[in-house]
Formats: C-alpha cells, sequence, structure tokens
C-alpha cells in the first residue's frame, strides 16, 4: 500500500488546472489508487463560506490582508479537518490550490511581505507542505481568451497587470522550490498534458 501524497495543481486563471486535475482524480481512481479531490478555498463547510466571500465581485474594498487572513483562515479549516486525516488514511489528495496561491496571489500580486505571508501560512497550515505540485504556466492573454464566456470571480476580473504579476511570482516560486514544483506548458493539448501529468504524479508515488 502507498503512504499519503498530497499533491497540488497551481496556475493563474483558464490556465487550464481545473480540468487537468479532475482528469487526473479519474484516472487515478480507476487504477484502484484511494483518492480525494478538493480545493481552496474551500474543502469543508466553514472554508466554503469563506470561498463564497472571496470571490465576489460585490466585495471590491476588501483589503489585501484581509483577503490573505480570509483565505488562511479557510485553509486552517481545511489542513485540520480535511488533509491531515486524510494523509493518516494513506490517500492520495489532490488540491486545485494551496499555500503557493497565497505567495503568486497575496505576495506578488497584490504585494504583500512574501516573509509575513510565509510565517502566517506556516501558522494556518501547521507547516505543511505539498510533496508535489503541478504549476500551469501559460500567458494571462491566452488564458483569458479561455474564460471569456463565463462569469468572472472577484479574481478573474482584476486587470491584466495582476495576472502578469501573479504569473510571474509562480515562476520565481518554481525556480525557488525545483524539487516539488514541476512547471508544464499550459497551452499543450489536453490528452497531452493529461499524461504527462499521470506520468509525473505516477513517479512521485512510486519513488
Amino acid at each position: 500500500m502507498h503512504k499519503g501524497f498530497f499533491i497540488t495543481f497551481e496556475g493563474i486563471e483558464g490556465s487550464g488546472k481545473s480540468t487537468q486535475i479532475k482528469l487526473a482524480y479519474e484516472k487515478l481512481v480507476k487504477d484502484g489508487y484511494k483518492v480525494l479531490l478538493t480545493k481552496e478555498p474551500g474543502g469543508t463547510r466553514a472554508s466554503e463560506k469563506i470561498r463564497e466571500l472571496l470571490l465576489d465581485t460585490n466585495m471590491k474594498g476588501l483589503l489585501p490582508r484581509s483577503e490573505l487572513l480570509l483565505l488562511l483562515a479557510s485553509r486552517a479549516q481545511h489542513v485540520e479537518e480535511v488533509i491531515l486525516k486524510e494523509l493518516k488514511l494513506n490517500t492520495i489528495i489532490l488540491c486545485d490550490r494551496f499555500a503557493d496561491s497565497s505567495f503568486a496571489y497575496q505576495g506578488y500580486g497584490r504585494g504583500l511581505s512574501l516573509y509575513d505571508i510565509e510565517s502566517l501560512n506556516a501558522f494556518a497550515s501547521l507547516n505543511l507542505t505539498p510533496d508535489l505540485t503541478i504549476l500551469f504556466d501559460i500567458d494571462p492573454d491566452k488564458a483569458f481568451d479561455r474564460i471569456a464566456f463565463k462569469k468572472h470571480d472577484r479574481f478573474e476580473i482584476e486587470a491584466q497587470e495582476f495576472h502578469k504579476k501573479v504569473r510571474q511570482g509562480y515562476l520565481e516560486l518554481a525556480k525557488q522550490h525545483p524539487h516539488r514544483i514541476h512547471v508544464v506548458n499550459g497551452v499543450n493539448d489536453r490528452e497531452v498534458l493529461h499524461k504527462t501529468i499521470i506520468d509525473v504524479i505516477v513517479k512521485k508515488i512510486a519513488s
């Protein structure tokens, strides 16, 4: 029996991560693995309520500090109520966003102190770090062409300059954590991406 693994999917809006994480979940379940699919903000009753608030486009006056603290409150609930318990049960957890999003969006995007984010995130997450992170890299202009048809949430309505900062933040994080963060090209064919991601995950599980 494999041990528990915590795998996160990261990227800017429209990068394709949410589609690919569902495909990865379906493939791993089909192959007989015990898998949990979850997301941030979200994953618990309290966290889902916080998610509704954070994505509400009417929350225009929400301060970056408040945004960060709400996200971390959601993460604290998620980690303690769900993630740590499932890891003890040898579950493979696939999570759509985690701490890297806080650094990319609230740090590089909003300009908050990376040091402060690191300290606060360590407290909220009980120092939990993913075993593997799949980062979908894509130019914001191409990414937003994909989601032009849908109703946008509070993050998606931000100016392109913001999303460019977030993308660069993600790439900087990948340079800092090359052994954990695996970067994939978000513009690649869906099936090619899926195969690449499954290969990376299975190799990690077997290591």
